[in-house]
C-alpha cells in the first residue's frame, strides 16, 4: 500500500471517530432535555437522511473533482453542523447537517480506493478501511461515553483559556468543541491526500438526468447476479447494525442495569468483534469465494435473538463479541465484491452512491420501525426476538436466491457448451 492510502486511512479514521462520538453526545443532550424515548433512534435517522435524499447527486459530485478536495469540503460541513448547537439548534437538526457532510464524504472516500489501488488489493484495502472504521467506532463509542459521563464533562469544564470568555458554559458544549477539533484534524489530513489524476469527463449536471442516471446505475447493480446478492447483504447489514446499536443501549439499561456512559462500552465490545471478524475475512476469504460467507448471517440473527436470555455481564460480553465477529467476517468480503462489481459495471463514485442509497434506506426503515415499536410500548424482549429472527430469515432468503442464480448460471453454461 502506498503513502496516499495511509493518508486516506488517517482522514477516514478521525472523521468517523467524531461521527460516532457525536451520536452519544447528542443522546446525552436529548437526555438532559428530557426528550421522549422515541427521539433517540431518530438521531441516527436524521444523520442518514441526506445519504438517501442526495444519493443521485453525490456520486457525480465525487467524480467531478479531486476526491481529497471533496472530502475536505465535507468535513467543513460537519464542523458547521456541530457548531449549530451553540446557537440553540435542536440536536436532530445538528445531526442532519453533519449527516449531510457525511453523505458528501462517503462516495469520495470509497471511490478513491478504486482509483489508487489495483483490483487484487481491494479486499485487503477493504479489510483495512473496515477495520479502521470499526476501530473508530470502538474509540468513538468510548470517547462519546467519556464525554457524556459526569466525570468527563466535569473535567472538560475545568479547562479554560486565560483571558478569553469562550461562552462554553455546559459540559455538552465542551464535548462539542472536542468533536469540532477532531473534524478539523480530519480536514487537515484531507488536504494531504494526493490527486490520483483520475478524471471522469462529461459529468452530468442536470438534476432530472442525474436521477435518471442514478436509477439506471441502481437497476444495473440490482440486475447483476453477483451485485444483487452482495448489495442485498450489505444493505441488510448496515440497517441491522444501526438498529442493534440502539437496541444494545436499551437492553444494557433494562437487563444489565447500566447507565448510558457504561452501556456505550458494550457497543465497543460488538465493534471489537467486527474488527477481528473483518481482519480474519481479509486474510482468509479471496474475492472469488466471497459468497461462501452467507450462512454466517443466518447464525448471527439467531445469536442476536438469544440476547433476551442474558442478564449478566459475564455472558453479555462474549455474546456481543460473537455477534460482532460473525458480522465483520461476512460483511467485508461482500463489500469488496460489491465494489468490484460496481467498478466493473460503472464508475466508482456512482456505484458507491447506489450502495449508500440502499444501505441508508435500510437504516432509515429499520430505525423508523424500531421508533414505532418503542412508541407502541412493545416489550424490549419481543423487539429483540423479532429483530434477530427477521435478520436470520432474510439472510436465508438471500442464500436461496444466490443458489438459484448459481443453478441458472450453470444451466446457461451447459446450453452454451452444447451449442458449440
Amino acid at each position: 500500500m502506498n503513502r496516499g492510502f495511509y493518508t486516506i486511512m488517517a482522514a477516514q479514521f478521525f472523521s468517523s471517530l467524531a461521527d460516532n462520538a457525536l451520536i452519544f453526545v447528542a443522546i446525552g443532550l436529548l437526555t438532559a432535555m428530557k426528550a421522549p424515548a422515541e427521539l433517540t433512534p431518530l438521531l441516527k435517522l436524521s444523520f442518514v437522511l441526506f445519504y438517501v435524499l442526495l444519493a443521485a447527486f453525490v456520486g457525480a459530485f465525487a467524480d467531478s473533482k479531486p476526491k481529497g478536495r471533496v472530502m475536505f469540503n465535507a468535513n467543513l460541513i460537519k464542523v458547521f453542523g456541530c457548531s449549530l448547537i451553540f446557537f440553540g439548534a435542536h440536536p436532530l437538526v445538528a445531526c442532519a447537517v453533519v449527516g449531510f457532510g457525511a453523505a458528501v464524504y462517503s462516495p469520495a472516500k470509497y471511490g478513491i480506493l478504486t482509483e489508487l489501488l489495483p483490483p487484487e488489493k481491494l479486499v485487503a484495502a477493504n479489510g483495512w478501511i473496515e477495520g479502521l472504521t470499526v476501530m473508530s467506532i470502538i474509540l468513538g463509542t468510548v470517547m462519546g461515553g467519556a464525554l457524556v459521563s459526569p466525570h468527563g464533562g466535569a473535567w472538560l469544564m475545568t479547562l479554560d483559556v486565560p483571558g478569553i470568555d469562550t461562552g462554553i458554559d455546559t459540559p455538552t458544549k465542551a464535548s462539542l468543541v472536542v468533536l469540532i477539533g477532531v473534524y478539523a484534524l480530519a480536514a487537515g489530513f484531507n488536504l494531504r491526500i494526493p490527486d490520483t489524476g483520475a478524471r471522469y469527463e462529461h459529468q452530468e449536471r442536470h438534476p432530472v438526468r442525474l436521477i435518471a442516471d442514478f436509477a439506471e446505475c441502481s437497476s444495473t447493480l440490482w440486475k447483476d447476479k453477483l451485485g444483487q446478492i452482495s448489495l442485498a447483504v450489505t444493505t441488510l447489514f448496515w440497517g441491522a447494525g444501526a438498529t442493534l446499536q440502539f437496541i444494545v443501549l436499551e437492553w444494557a439499561k433494562r437487563s444489565l442495569h447500566m447507565p448510558l456512559d457504561k452501556a456505550t462500552t458494550l457497543i465497543g465490545v460488538v465493534a471489537i468483534g467486527v474488527a477481528v471478524g473483518a481482519a480474519l475475512a481479509a486474510k482468509m476469504i479471496p474475492l472469488r469465494k466471497s459468497l461462501t460467507v452467507i450462512p454466517l448471517g443466518i447464525i448471527m440473527g439467531l445469536v442476536v435473538a438469544s440476547m433476551v436470555m442474558v442478564h449478566s455481564m459475564a455472558v453479555a460480553v462474549p455474546l456481543l463479541l460473537l455477534i460482532g465477529l460473525l458480522s465483520g467476517f461476512f460483511v467485508v468480503p461482500m463489500n469488496a465484491l460489491l465494489q468490484h462489481r460496481g467498478h466493473v459495471l460503472m464508475s466508482a463514485g456512482h456505484s458507491i452512491a447506489v450502495q449508500n442509497f440502499n444501505e441508508n434506506l435500510s437504516i432509515l426503515t429499520m430505525l423508523a420501525l424500531y421508533a414505532i415499536m418503542i412508541t407502541l410500548n412493545l416489550d424490549l424482549n419481543i423487539i429483540i426476538v423479532l429483530f434477530g429472527l427477521s435478520l436470520a430469515g432474510i439472510m436465508y432468503l438471500i442464500g436461496r436466491r444466490h443458489a438459484a442464480n448459481q443453478r441458472e448460471h450453470d444451466s446457461l453454461a451447459l446450453i452454451g457448451e452444447h451449442k458449440h
